[in-house]
């Protein structure tokens, strides 16, 4: 008998989902600028990247350049799922789910280190998928933890994923001794060129700015979370719950390689809820980060479930999505 298809089916199997989130997406960005056309950016602290941003990236630009980086990630995601087979089928819902979730908090609309960061994060994560169960994984996980260097130096914070993408490798059969130190040497290889420029141009405060960084630890207040803040990872945790629980329970229908992948993401999500929990201040960095895993899971459970059940969590999710927009959109006001 075949299953009748509901609103969750048709919406995450048609074919204009990505092109209709995308123009919402836009259209959200519009809509922010023109109710919050002062919002403040945030300033890191860290005197490397505002070089950066204050140098050489003009006002202007801010935000077209983060949109830019947003959708370099959006097709990534495509990419890791049609390379790897996560949702056992070529969908781009993931990438509709991601531009969605980035439209809902206008804070995100701006140029942020953690957004370059996430796209790095992104291909790393594609090269340490890669190493599964491979005969040789040095090569491998030497450009998986290349790509966490070079990001690990527009936002040094990304440095600290590296005993997680271990554990990955570890679970995936691909840390050997030769690629542990393969790793480490691609880790360092960036801070290598950096030591030299620094070296060159007697500008050895800049390759200590890094480390700096990686070791300040702003106090632990949870109080601190702004509402909007509160409310989105609220949001996102939700999904986050109800897509682990699907793959855990209905695992058994994936593949042994997938389930693997699958609970690597779901771990790794789950680790940076706790550090924004512990570094609230990181928040607009680690939110593209949290939301790479929270979208492939959350695409995960919409596009394999058809019941009752799922399907009115789906609805609720989406007005729950149109609600959050304008409380985070009030909020800032």
């Amino acid at each position: 008998m075949i299953r009748s298809k509901r609103l969750q089916n048709r919406i995450t199997a048609g074919r204009f989902t990505l092109p209709v989130a995308i123009l919402l997406s836009l259209f959200c960005w519009v809509l922010s600028s023109i109710l919050l056309p002062e919002l403040p950016v945030m300033k890191s602290a860290y005197p490397l990247w505002e070089t950066i941003n204050n140098g050489f990236i003009p006002a202007w630009a801010n935000a077209p350049l983060s949109f830019i980086l947003y959708s370099i990630i959006g097709y990534f995601l495509i990419e890791l799922n049609n390379a790897f087979a996560i949702i056992r089928m070529r969908a781009s819902v993931q990438t509709a789910i991601y531009f969605l979730l980035i439209s809902v908090c206008p804070v995100m609309h701006q140029l942020y280190a953690g957004d370059v960061g996430s796209v790095a994060f992104l291909i790393s994560l594609f090269f340490l998928f890669k190493g599964y169960q491979h005969p040789r994984p040095a090569g491998i996980l030497f450009y998986s933890f290349l790509f966490i260097g070079v990001g690990s130096l527009f936002f040094p914070q990304l440095t600290l994923f590296i005993p997680l993408f271990w554990i990955g490798a570890y679970g995936f059969q691909a840390l050997t001794p030769k690629s542990f130190f393969g790793s480490l040497i691609g880790w360092t290889l960036p801070y290598w060129f950096l030591l030299g420029h620094a070296y060159f141009y007697d500008e050895m405060g800049l390759f200590y700015q890094p480390f700096i960084e990686l070791v300040t630890f702003q106090p632990i207040a949870l109080l601190d979370f702004p509402l909007w803040e509160i409310a989105t990872l609220s949001y996102l945790f939700v999904l986050f719950i109800v897509s682990s629980v699907h793959c855990l329970v209905a695992g058994y229908e994936d593949k042994i390689r997938t389930r693997s992948y699958l609970h690597f993401l779901i771990f790794l999500s789950f680790c940076i809820f706790g550090y924004i929990l512990l570094q609230p201040a990181l928040m607009v960095h680690l939110l593209p980060l949290l939301l790479i895993g929270v979208s492939i899971l959350t695409g995960h459970f919409v596009v394999l479930t058809n019941s009752r059940t799922s399907n009115v969590f789906f609805i609720c999710a989406l007005v729950g999505l149109v609600l959050l927009f304008g409380f985070n959109i009030w909020t800032l006001l």
